[in-house]
């Protein structure tokens, strides 16, 4: 049996609670509530330790600087509610300042929230807003969301949205919700659908897609996926919504999570996706910003699950103004037809 810190005290509201002297010796010492147990120790220290780069948390925990219940411990520890975790000081120098949501983000975000009950959030993400920062990206949804709710000790992604696709994303507020959720995703049984707009003559009777792909990152740095042998196997469900001249609306299913499965499963197919900067030409989209498209057409259209307690959920995502009225285009005539 694991000791326990002589200073641990039951978690208020929620949230880490923490020792009278951290303020003078710099050092935190937080006991884990009950919401956050199961947590990797990596993890909690990333949400409160906000611009700290991840490489130095890790050099901390290899360190032992950060110990829980006085012991030292891995970055793939699991916390246990009651643990009580030793925080160091981490030099000012170090620690980039935290970006602030500005009040139209918040806004914007606020706006998109179709789904807050029992402990699950969905959002309509607006296309070209990250999901989360990093790599380039100082505030994505899970910070603006952590900034709106300063109260709630547990706010995690469920599953990922590309940053150019817009539409429902789920997010826990509640781990016991996060695992089951996910649990759920990794058994095929949660419903994510998709609005695609593709390039070109649909194949008729082509209704999924089954290709192995695999993840490059180029000398720039940006991550592309291909078609590949050795790659992961993915599987793609299409169905056909509505022809128009040059162009396919289709519904996607993905059956598998790959990065970028839907846009090169389209792409694959001879149809790319419309808008799409990585993997649609340029003759193309030219074409499609001619209809009013400016931004990949790829939309989370339809998310559904099952919570914990039984309750079913199911949320439907309306299209943005901008993909409402490329569509209305389309079928008043507009023509995206290439030569290529």
């Amino acid at each position: 049996m694991r000791s326990k810190h002589p200073s641990a005290r039951a978690p208020k509201a929620g949230e880490p609670t923490t020792r009278p002297d951290a303020a003078t010796s710099g050092v935190q010492f937080l006991t884990v509530p009950e919401e956050l147990a199961g947590q990797r120790i990596d993890n909690f220290l990333q949400a409160r330790l906000k611009g700290v780069p991840r490489s130095r948390i890790y050099r901390i925990l290899r360190k032992g600087e950060v110990r829980v219940n006085k012991g030292r411990i891995k970055a793939e520890y699991k916390l246990q509610a009651g643990d009580v975790v030793r925080v160091p000081p981490v030099r000012t120098a170090e620690q980039a300042p935290a970006p602030v949501v500005g009040d139209q983000l918040r806004q914007l975000v606020e706006e998109s929230i179709l789904y807050d009950e029992a402990g699950l959030l969905v959002i309509n993400k607006p296309a070209g807003l990250a999901v989360h920062g990093g790599s380039g990206v100082r505030l994505g949804l899970i910070e603006v969301l952590r900034q709106m709710f300063p109260a709630s000790p547990f706010i995690e992604l469920v599953h990922r949205l590309d940053r150019d696709t817009s539409g429902a994303i789920m997010v826990a507020r509640k781990r016991a919700v996060l695992k089951h959720v996910q649990a759920e995703l990794r058994a095929g049984r949660m419903e994510k659908s998709y609005l695609a707009l593709a390039a070109g003559k649909w194949p008729r009777g082509r209704k999924v897609v089954e290709a192995p792909l695999k993840k490059n990152t180029l000398k720039s740095g940006e991550r592309m996926v291909s078609v590949h042998p050795e790659g992961k196997p993915s599987e793609t469900r299409f169905q056909v919504l509505e022809r128009f001249a040059g162009a396919t609306l289709l519904a996607a299913e993905p059956v598998t999570g790959r990065t970028h499965q839907i846009r090169v499963h389209a792409q694959f197919v001879g149809c790319p996706l419309a808008g799409d900067a990585k993997y649609t030409s340029d003759e193309v989209n030219r074409a499609f910003r001619g209809v009013g498209l400016k931004r990949l057409f790829l939309h989370s259209a339809v998310v559904g699950c099952t919570l914990p307690g039984g309750q079913k959920v199911r949320v439907e995502a309306p299209l943005s103004a901008e993909l409402e009225s490329v569509v209305s285009a389309l079928r008043a005539g507009g023509d995206v037809r290439t030569s290529g």
